[in-house]
């Protein structure tokens, strides 16, 4: 669907609730597949986390199609190359055949999987014959996805001699890596970060019969909670900070349920949003944003940590008029889209002026306004989403600024299904056209 989206009068000051994070619940979802008797709270309602429990429970089929799940796709093809006796070739949508998963499935192969391309090598589709493995070392690039690391991480505890995983090359995403240790630790899972290396200790304490010498069941420790409750997504918060940011003062937003302590790289987004003019305060499990006075000039962010805030944080520096230099962002052009060619057609479509590199973007300082007129430049403008659920909501909160068109609006389903309800929740228009 495509919808005109606008702001009537005011942003309305309110509270939100906010579905638990997609990348703590795939995560959490694996784990639970692997240690059966942990139960998860607050599970992410987004479509990505739905294909991967979809996948999970999946005994049947020996094709698995998990759409755009770029995080299943990854996290998967690790589960299933533990499958003993299990064949599964997994695919997905024509952009998802278009993105790499080489470098993973190397270092599976280099464990002992037997996972084959059946279109072109070093994408999917992939045909996976799962068998036992019993880890080792192994080394993996670290600076294309974080998600490739994390896929390993998940079964290490699952591997006869764990894994031992030297991460060559600059690290991308270190907050990500850090909240799989992060929740591989609440399991009672041993693992160690120093240096470059990773080393996870085998959760597998009897991995011999007694008679025979075949292969027993695998026994886990009894360290792991009953429950995980998962954390509220600080990816989706982005969008209110944008929002407040763009706000007139005194505009306030609450936010549940959050952490200080936080697993998730993207609640850097207090201090980037500081600079903004966005204050957040902690009452409880909820944090409340609210717009105070500033007046900032061009900024400057190194995002290598906090890459999927990097669309938020562009839009609301050209809503509010100022220009940003965003670094450590080569891993956008291998998502749903090639974000940073997606952000500098988009956003020239209001007038801006950007510039990309392949691991950078630029915005000029730009009015939204005409010279000496309230008319903006934007109103007309239709945003085209490019199947990506982060290029709607980024654009979103320019309503404020300006009403304009957001192509494929339900895209947001990936991640947030009720990002357009919560919209109106907060006195903007939004109208299927």
């Amino acid at each position: 669907m495509n919808i005109k989206i606008a702001v009537n009068t005011t942003v309305l000051s309110t509270g939100i609730r906010i579905t638990g994070s997609k990348s703590e619940t795939n995560r959490l979802l694996l784990l639970q597949a692997l240690y059966p008797g942990i139960t998860i709270g607050n599970i992410s309602e987004s479509d990505d986390s739905a294909v991967m429990q979809q996948a999970l429970a999946n005994t049947g089929s020996d094709v698995i199609d998990i759409h755009h799940a770029g995080t299943a796709m990854r996290f998967l093809t690790a589960y299933f190359s533990l499958q003993e006796g299990r064949e599964v070739t997994l695919t997905g949508s024509q952009r998802m055949k278009e993105r790499p998963i080489g470098v993973l499935v190397d270092a599976l192969r280099n464990l002992g999987a037997q996972i084959e391309y059946t279109e072109n090598e070093g994408y999917p589709p992939i045909k996976i014959t799962g068998k036992a493995l019993t880890g080792g070392k192994v080394t993996i690039k670290a600076d294309v996805s974080s998600q490739y690391i994390t896929a390993l991480l998940l079964i290490a505890g699952r591997l006869e001699n764990g894994l031992e995983l030297t991460l060559q090359g600059e690290l991308t995403s270190i907050p990500y890596i850090k909240m799989t240790l992060g929740l591989l630790s609440e399991l009672g899972i041993e693992a160690t970060f120093e240096g470059n290396i990773i080393s996870v200790k085998s959760q597998i304490s009897n991995s011999k019969s007694q008679a025979g010498g075949a292969a027993s069941k695998p026994t886990t420790n009894n360290q792991q909670p009953a429950t995980i409750t998962v954390e509220s997504d600080w990816s989706s918060a982005s969008y209110f900070y944008s929002i407040v940011a763009l706000a007139q003062e005194g505009t306030t937003i609450k936010l549940s349920s959050y952490k200080q302590n936080s697993l998730q790289g993207d609640s850097a987004l207090a201090d980037i949003y500081k600079q903004m003019g966005v204050e957040t305060t902690f009452e409880g499990n909820t944090i409340i944003l609210t717009k105070v006075k500033s007046q900032p000039t061009t900024l400057n962010f190194q995002l290598n940590n906090t890459p999927d805030i990097a669309q938020t944080i562009a839009v609301t520096c050209f809503g509010l008029g100022i220009g940003c230099h965003l670094t450590g962002l080569h891993t956008l052009k291998i998502k749903e889209t090639d974000r940073l060619e997606a952000l500098k057609i988009e956003l020239g479509k209001f007038g801006a002026t950007v510039s990309i590199t392949n691991d950078s973007l630029t915005l000029a300082p730009h009015s939204l306004f005409k010279p000496g007129s309230s008319e903006s430049v934007g109103n007309g403008v239709a945003v085209a989403t490019y199947n990506d659920h982060r290029m709607a909501m980024a654009f979103a909160p320019l309503a404020i600024k300006t009403p304009f068109i957001i192509n494929d609006a339900q895209v947001v389903s990936k991640s947030y299904p009720t990002f357009w309800d919560d919209m109106k929740a907060l006195g903007f228009s939004v109208n299927e056209l």
